[in-house]
This record gives structure tokens, C-alpha cells and sequence, in this order.
């Protein structure tokens, strides 16, 4: 398979970007390579129809290297919560160097110089790595994503809950609306070298807020809960032993501090730039996502 745009590598193709971003390039007639941690993830891309789905693990430079190889153009995601995500940007970065790849594009994070968040930190390193790179770069730094992961209480037991203090407010972002961007970005790399840019949609909101907006959509009152860390990572690992999830739980108690001791906002106007038009909202993505 061949493509006069050249071959996109994307990483973790199958998590919560990917999901929007690779249907999207492939439908643009772009050459994917989709790389995934595991082969059940790698059958699963395969079949939206990309060039090839690989299972591999990014914390090994070999590794990294032969799914360089050819590549013109990398959309970098550090997979969500992974203990070896810095080394992973790190290699992607050099091998991407190394192969002579014409542009990278990293998804990092709103306000990465908030170091006391571990993930920011993270991405704020490979931020710093990829500029000194010598690579063409774009940088995107999408806000939190709203995430259908966090609508699960609601249909399962009527509450809304985050694990921070409830009174903070927040920006957000529609992953969808991410993945628009960045395939705009990976059409036109020269458009958008050297820039880095805020991904945040309208709106400023407390827990209770989004409560109130989630109640509006579904009829009925669904009160905001605030839980703690340990209990908010079960949603995502399930019960898993607490020494093989340490690095997950360190980031998320993280996140539990510094979001309960000041609020975590940006901008909407360069994320309506980009996709000339407005942003999802919150209260659309509700709706859009408990219709599904």
C-alpha cells in the first residue's frame, strides 16, 4: 500500500486518540502505522484499515527503531499511566532523529511546566527533548479529556465523581476535537512547524457544575461525588495488585493534590482556530455520548 502523503506512525493507535485519530487519517487516504502494546489491540486497528498494526513495546530502543523505519511523519501519545512513558517519548524522539523522519507531532498536556503533576513532568521532559531534537515539531496540549470513562457512574449508579476537590474548576476537551487537530497538523506539517498549541474547549466548570450539566441531559439529578485516588484507579486497572500499579497510583494521587489546591483552566480560542469552527462543549459531548 502506498500514499503520496508518505507513512504516519502512530502510537498507542488503539487508546483513547487513536480510537478518533486513525480512522480519520486512513479515511484521508494517509499510510498508517499503528503501534499498539498488544496483539488483541493490534487485530483490533487492523480493521479499520491501516497499512499495519504492530504490538510493540516503546521502552525498547530496538524496538523503536524497526517501527521507524520509512516513516515520514510520527504522532507521538505517551500511553495513558504507563511507568515507562519518559523513556518511550525519549526513544520515539531520538529514533525518529535517527531515521531522518520529516516531522513529529507530540501529544503532551495542558500547563506541562506544572511539575507537581508526575504526568506533566513527564511530557514536559519530552517536550524539552523533541525541541532540542533538531526535528520539525508541532506540540499539542490538549486540556483534560472529557472522557466517557468518567460518564460510567452515571449509568451504572447515578453519580457523578471525580477524585478531586469538587469545588476547583477545570477546563476540558472532546478527544474528537483533538483528533481533528491533529490530523489537520499530520496534512499540513509545514502549516503548523515549530508550534505549540493550548487544545481546550469553552467552558470553566466545577464538579458540581458538570454534575448540573450531566442532570440536565439525562432528566434527573445526578450529584457530583468526590472519591479518592486509589478508588478512581480501580476504574481504569480493575483490582489489581497495588505494587504493580505504584507509578499509576503515584500519578493519580498527584493529580488529587494539586487539582483540590488551585484550579487547572486555559483558552479556547486557538483550538476554535484550528478547526475553524466552535468546540464540543461538555453538556454536547454528555449528549453525544449517553445517546450512543
Amino acid at each position: 500500500m502506498s500514499s503520496s502523503r508518505g507513512l504516519v506512525l502512530v502510537t498507542a493507535a488503539g487508546g483513547n486518540q487513536g480510537r478518533h485519530l486513525v480512522p480519520q487519517l486512513v479515511a484521508a487516504g494517509h499510510e498508517v502505522r499503528a503501534v499498539v502494546a498488544t496483539e488483541e489491540s493490534a487485530e483490533m486497528v487492523r480493521g479499520w484499515g491501516v497499512a499495519e498494526s504492530v504490538a510493540a513495546d516503546l521502552s525498547d530502543r530496538a524496538v523503536v527503531d524497526s517501527v521507524m523505519t520509512d516513516v515520514d511523519r510520527v504522532y507521538h501519545v505517551g500511553p495513558t499511566l504507563h511507568p515507562h512513558e519518559r523513556v518511550m517519548g525519549m526513544h520515539v524522539v531520538d529514533s525518529a532523529r535517527d531515521h531522518g523522519v520529516d516531522h513529529v507531532v507530540l501529544s503532551s498536556v495542558l500547563h506541562a511546566i506544572l511539575t507537581d503533576l508526575l504526568q506533566h513532568e513527564i511530557k514536559r521532559d519530552v517536550e524539552e527533548h523533541l525541541i532540542a531534537s533538531g526535528l520539525e515539531f508541532t506540540i499539542l496540549q490538549p486540556a483534560n479529556y472529557m472522557l466517557p470513562l468518567k460518564l460510567r457512574p452515571v449509568v451504572a449508579r447515578g453519580v457523578f465523581e471525580l477524585s478531586w476537590s469538587l469545588d476547583r474548576r477545570q477546563s476540558m476537551v472532546d478527544l474528537a476535537d483533538v483528533a481533528e487537530v491533529a490530523a489537520g497538523v499530520l496534512a499540513d506539517p509545514a502549516t503548523h512547524a515549530g508550534a505549540t498549541y493550548e487544545l481546550v474547549a469553552p467552558g470553566r466548570y466545577t464538579g458540581y457544575e458538570l454534575a448540573r450539566i450531566i442532570s440536565g441531559v439525562v432528566g434527573r439529578e445526578v450529584p457530583a461525588v468526590q472519591i479518592d485516588a486509589d478508588d478512581y484507579l480501580r476504574a481504569w486497572v480493575g483490582d489489581a495488585d497495588p505494587a504493580e500499579v505504584s507509578h499509576q497510583l503515584a500519578v493519580l494521587r498527584s493529580i488529587t493534590t494539586t487539582y483540590s489546591r488551585q484550579d487547572f483552566v486555559g483558552n479556547p480560542n486557538v483550538l476554535t482556530w484550528l478547526l475553524g469552527r466552535e468546540p464540543t462543549t461538555f453538556e454536547q459531548f454528555v449528549r453525544r455520548e449517553l445517546g450512543a
